[in-house]
């Protein structure tokens, strides 16, 4: 059982990776915002961090140079359906260049999710 946070501004996509993961004994933080997560990794020891790029006011991006930064040994896994402010980009190469051990495109299959965090925490 691994602590997961899931940061997501849509609640539905929240929802569908809480209950998800929680079938496979997870226990699941949810955060809503860049900044909502930066506070909940900063009160609990989180494993592994599944993170929207492409969201309002601290982005995904962000979020992931910041922990990378306190939290270096954290795994993350950038989960994004290109978008942005101006227009369509695909920002999960950045995602994997800064920090990101993984990256996977909305829509996602729920399976995709659960290997990849079944890989990270066998190390």
């Amino acid at each position: 059982m691994a602590k997961i946070l899931v940061v997501d501004d849509e609640q539905n996509i929240r929802n569908i990776l809480r209950e998800s993961l929680k079938k496979e004994q997870h226990e699941i933080f949810e955060a809503s915002s860049g900044q909502e997560a930066s506070d909940i990794l900063d009160k609990h020891a989180i494993e592994i961090m599944i993170t929207d790029l492409v969201m309002p006011g601290k982005t995904g991006l962000d979020l992931i140079m910041e922990i990378k930064e306190k939290i270096p040994e954290l795994s993350i896994i950038a989960i994004s359906g290109g978008g942005g402010i101006n227009g369509r980009f695909d920002y999960l190469p950045i995602a994997q260049l800064i920090g990101a051990n993984n990256i996977i495109r909305k829509p996602f299959s729920i399976a995709d999710i659960k290997q990849t965090v079944k890989e990270l925490l066998a190390g």
